[in-house]
């Protein structure tokens, strides 16, 4: 037969069980009218020792604000993108189903509302209980006590007091029991079951009851039946082991050990428990959505938080402002207009595949307000360069997405047209662009106290040349004819009115060298790079009749009940005078008129769908020399949008030329910003056209399209010096063509074109030429004349 089993304790388990006892009772004897304190000699813990203990802590804890997710609006107020560290949403009790406090509190701690901070029949029951079993079987710290430590941990800022918080010490409990004393004599119970409602975690990165309810059962708190409840109320023990999307037979067991428990203390019927048991978990997990990789526009959300944390407001440093972003459970309000995003999305995407060697690109403006109503690209975000994925944000300026930008090309030629009629050059201007030239680039005037321009400038065109004004020179996008126009505005006061209307120019000079210098004859032709966002917000300028609003995402900041605690209000300026700028969408109009190339290579003009009535625009085109990006900038009086698409490698650090690559299953052999980037603005706005008012732009003066009739003076016989300023000062602008045959004294101007003694509009050009000193040769009456002309070629920026 086999020996009897002995069911007796070894002596050593009983002493333990009994240093245990006596720890309890030394301990529950300084909280509790000094019970059982004599036992605490007998372990060498003296009483006022762990008195002592006790009043060297501080006397309550200071509770900080939950960490919740901020929430980012669109303009009509629904939701684009979450932020968070922790994925909460904090609810009051009374937000909170009465069947879900019921099963928190028979689970956690029943005795709950009869107790004080210690409920020292349940602590001393679980310690006995799991001294006896050997390891953890009940847990004895109250709903007090369990919220104490979850808010020591949300609140440890260290990784040691993160240790701290978790230390598996009678020193931490008696840190966490003075704590739960404090609370309980300075709050309600129902304030402290909130709190532990709201801090508790349920497993799958959700926090708090609310965002708990929402994630596993898509409804809120208040809503949850028996079924959900029972399950929410188990996971807090172990939100990890429990987890129902990771182990739902585990959290299937414990739902039904709550429901059992509160059948036993008759919250509920023993029959309607069984029944409940029966059932499934009833899962419908709703993915929590962290950040604006998952926004339904992810880059202007990536764009309005890049320019939050450049905002003050939201706290002294940029670790700050992010920390408050992703913790304070904010309400963003933005902007961003769904239906011109969407537009946006959908033109860049059918324009430009995700997976290519290029990049296109779309920001929208709206004018006088400088509200950002959209930001896209056709790479989508994410981590995986091989599909086409990228966090970098080709759209906004360097500051706010990481990308270095892209040459603008001719969308810069509007800037040196704003700056000749600020100089009252008359937009009938006329000058004879010869398809190519070499400049001397001392002719260009550069900024007071800067140094001249050095070396020659050879321009060439590709689109038309001869005699033309400034309608037909804008019109055809011919570069001689803006590099003639620019020597007489100077590069200064273009380069000036690009950085008031918002082109970010950091580099006026370059290196040492001049490498990268921006400030620069060439200034014209686009040479420095920008943003689809800056050239929107430059264009919107001239929409807006010369009032400059910088570009803003954001329109005001909520804290989670709704209060207001910022509003950020337009920034605006008048950069322009009204008149230029009316002079500037005049000129830009015949862009999107016959005969302009965006109305004739990119379908750009816009018409009212439900009366057919021309909706009045403006635009610019623009083609870099070496064809690695084209654009197109159109605007109305409402909104303002540009268009890029630009070669870039999958990494998007390094332009590429744009011909001799397959983009969007086409093989491309030459580009234009007409034909290119203008049919991907035209499908953009061609598809919020409807939403559009038929609102014509202010018309120009007309001493500005023709200039006052001025009296030419005579300069004749006067030296080059006193002829310039003879002519400006009856305000013209004066200009050196050179030297002719002329018996005049050598050195001497020997006529002007137009003549002395004529009338011509104020400001515009009068050349003068000096004499060499030598009559011309007698007339040949004899014979033939022959021809001469300038040849050359060159590339142009349609």
């Amino acid at each position: 037969m086999s020996e009897p089993r002995d069911d007796r304790l070894p002596a050593s388990r009983v002493a333990s069980h009994l240093v245990v006892m006596v720890t309890v009772a030394a301990v529950m004897g300084v909280v509790v009218a000094g019970l059982a304190i004599p036992f605490a000699g007998l372990l060498g813990i003296g009483a006022r020792n762990v008195a002592e203990t006790m009043d060297n802590l501080p006397a309550e804890l200071e509770t900080e604000a939950l960490p919740q997710k901020t929430k980012i609006l669109d303009a009509d107020g629904n939701t684009i993108a979450t932020l968070y560290d922790e994925n909460r949403v904090n609810v009051s009790l009374d937000q909170i189903s009465r069947t879900m406090v019921k099963a928190i509190v028979a689970i956690e701690d029943y005795r709950f509302y009869e107790h004080g901070a210690l409920d020292l029949k349940g602590t001393l029951r679980a310690l006995i209980t799991n001294q006896a079993s050997n390891g953890v079987v009940q847990g004895g710290s109250s709903i007090t006590q369990q919220m104490v430590k979850l808010t020591l941990l949300s609140q440890a800022k260290t990784k040691a007091e993160r240790a701290e918080a978790t230390d598996d010490t009678y020193a931490r409990k008696l840190r966490e029991l003075r704590y739960a004393i404090a609370f309980e004599q300075n709050h309600t119970k129902d304030w402290i079951l909130e709190r532990y409602l709201n801090i508790a975690y349920f497993g799958d990165g959700t926090y708090g009851v609310q965002s708990a309810a929402r994630h596993y059962f898509g409804v809120n708190a208040k809503n949850l039946d028996l079924r959900q409840s029972a399950m929410l109320a188990g996971l807090v023990k172990n939100p990890t082991g429990y987890d129902p999307t990771n182990s739902p037979d585990r959290a299937l067991d414990r739902r039904n050990v709550v429901l059992d428990r509160m059948a036993e203390l008759n919250v509920i019927g023993r029959s309607k428990a069984t029944r409940t048991k029966k059932t499934g978990l009833g899962l419908h997990v709703i993915p929590a959505k962290n950040g604006c990789l998952y926004s339904s526009a992810p880059f202007f959300c990536d764009y309005a938080v890049s320019w939050l944390l450049n905002q003050p407001d939201l706290g002294e440093t940029r670790q700050e402002r992010k920390q408050k972003l992703k913790t304070a459970g904010l309400i963003i309000r933005t902007t961003v207009d769904m239906a011109d995003q969407t537009a946006a999305d959908n033109a860049v995407r059918d324009h430009v595949d995700k997976g290519d060697q290029a990049v296109g690109a779309m920001a929208m403006v709206e004018p006088r307000t400088g509200y950002v109503r959209a930001i896209a690209q056709s790479r989508p975000m994410g981590r995986v360069e091989t599909d086409g994925e990228t966090f970098l944000n080709y759209s906004v300026p360097t500051k706010y997405g990481d990308s270095a930008g892209f040459q603008a090309g001719s969308t810069f030629k509007p800037f040196v047209l704003a700056a000749a009629v600020n100089d009252h050059i008359p937009l009938t201007q006329v000058f004879n662009a010869p398809e190519s030239m070499t400049i001397p680039q001392a002719d260009f005037e550069n900024c007071p106290g800067q140094p001249a321009f050095a070396g020659e400038w050879e321009v060439a065109t590709s689109t038309s040349s001869g005699p033309m004004d400034i309608y037909r020179g804008t019109r055809e996008s011919v570069n001689t004819f803006y590099a003639m126009l620019e020597r007489e505005t100077g590069v200064c006061e273009p380069f000036k009115i690009a950085k008031a209307l918002g082109v970010e120019l950091t580099d006026p000079k370059g290196d040492s060298h001049g490498y990268g210098a921006e400030r620069v004859p060439t200034f014209t032709l686009g040479i420095a790079n920008a943003s689809p966002l800056e050239m929107a917000e430059a264009y919107a300028t001239f929409a807006g009749r010369g009032l400059h609003c910088d570009s803003q995402p954001v329109t005001a900041i909520d804290d989670a009940a709704g209060n207001v605690l910022k509003e950020y209000h337009p920034s605006c300026q008048q950069a322009l005078p009204e008149a230029t700028a009316d002079a500037v969408n005049d000129v830009l109009r015949g862009v999107q008129e016959p005969g302009g190339f965006g109305y004739e290579n990119g379908g750009t003009n816009l018409t009212d769908p439900a009366t057919g009535a021309v909706i009045p625009s403006a635009g610019k085109t623009g083609t870099t020399q070496d064809g690695k990006s084209v654009w197109f900038v159109g605007y109305t009086p409402q909104i303002a949008t540009a268009a890029m698409i630009a070669g870039a490698t999958k990494d998007g650090q390094r332009p590429m030329e744009l011909a001799g690559q397959t983009i969007h299953g086409n093989y491309i052999y030459e580009v234009s910003g007409s034909g290119f980037a203008g049919p991907m603005w035209a499908q953009a706005m061609h598809a919020i056209q409807g939403r559009l008012d038929v609102e014509d732009f202010t018309p120009p003066s007309q001493s500005a399209v023709e200039g006052d009739p001025t009296l030419v003076p005579s300069v004749s016989g006067m030296s080059a010096d006193e002829a310039e300023s003879t002519l400006e000062a009856a305000g013209f602008n004066a200009l050196d063509g050179g030297t002719t045959a002329s018996a005049a004294p050598a050195g001497t101007v020997a006529y002007t074109s137009p003549g002395g003694g004529s009338y011509a509009p104020e400001g515009s050009v009068v050349t003068y030429y000096e004499s060499t000193g030598t009559p011309p040769p007698p007339a040949n009456t004899g014979g033939g004349r022959g021809g001469g002309g300038r040849g050359g070629g060159g590339g142009g920026g349609r």
